[in-house]
This record gives C-alpha cells, sequence and structure tokens, in this order.
C-alpha cells in the first residue's frame, strides 16, 4: 500500500527520486503513465496487469472505451531505477501537467502519483473543502 506525501525536484536531466517507502514495493522496474486531475501515475507492473484486466473487459465499439485505452496505454512506459533511486520522466509526460522542477510525490492506495508541487496545492486545497461530503457521498457505495 502507498501512503503519504513527499516533496522531490526534477532535476535538470529530467529526473526524479522515488521515495524509499515506494521502492520496495514498486522492485525496479513499473510503468508510468497520464494520470487523471493534472499528475502522472506509477503502477507496479502487477497492479499494472491487473488494471488492465479490467480495461480488457471495455468495449471497443465505443469510441470513450478507445480514447481511454489509448491515453493510458498510449502514454505509458516502463521505467526502471537508477542506482540512486531516480527514474527518467520523458517531456512528452511532464510537459502536458506542467511539471518543470518542484514535484509532490503522493501515495494513493495501489499506485504512486507525481504531481507538479504548485498543481497538488491548488488541488490539495479544493479537494478539502469538499472532504467530509465526498466522504458522507460515497458512504453508499463503500458499505454495498
Amino acid at each position: 500500500m502507498f501512503i503519504g506525501e513527499y516533496s522531490h525536484n526534477l532535476d535538470s536531466k529530467g529526473r526524479i527520486i522515488i521515495p524509499a517507502k515506494f521502492r520496495d514495493e514498486l522492485h525496479s522496474t513499473f510503468i508510468l503513465t497520464r494520470g487523471f486531475d493534472g499528475c502522472l501515475t506509477i503502477y507496479s507492473l502487477e497492479q499494472w496487469n491487473k488494471l488492465f484486466e479490467e480495461i480488457n473487459k471495455l468495449p471497443t465499439t465505443k469510441k470513450a472505451a478507445r480514447e481511454y485505452i489509448r491515453m493510458l496505454a498510449g502514454n505509458a512506459g516502463e521505467c526502471t531505477l537508477d542506482n540512486q533511486g531516480r527514474i527518467q520522466i520523458p517531456t512528452y509526460l511532464s510537459g502536458p501537467v506542467g511539471i518543470t522542477k518542484e514535484c509532490s510525490i503522493i501515495g494513493v492506495n495501489d499506485h504512486v502519483e507525481i504531481w507538479d508541487k504548485e498543481t497538488w496545492r491548488n488541488y490539495y486545497d479544493m479537494a478539502s473543502e469538499n472532504f467530509e461530503e465526498v466522504a458522507e457521498n460515497l458512504n453508499d457505495l463503500i458499505n454495498h
């Protein structure tokens, strides 16, 4: 399980340190892809395979399913940690989400998210305002 928030900077070569607490669960190779809400997402190979078992059930006759699969898989890349626990973030991923230097790395249960620090702060502030209301509305889904 991935939990917690960490701050690291993207270096001049587009590399970022993955927090040590996350490295053990991710192992040495994992998947980096476009995420939701303006972030990048990291999945362990095991979690990626589980995700695609479900995604492969989507009907490819539906345009939305094709778009979703293309965006997720087409932007995905296999990452390997270097000796210092860093990964390379390709500019085709970092550019659209505005990651340039300061980053927040967030553990989100079954995956890890990489955010531009300011984007994360803005998202966090907005989500915090509605946290209790969202929890109350989602409670019905959890208890069924």
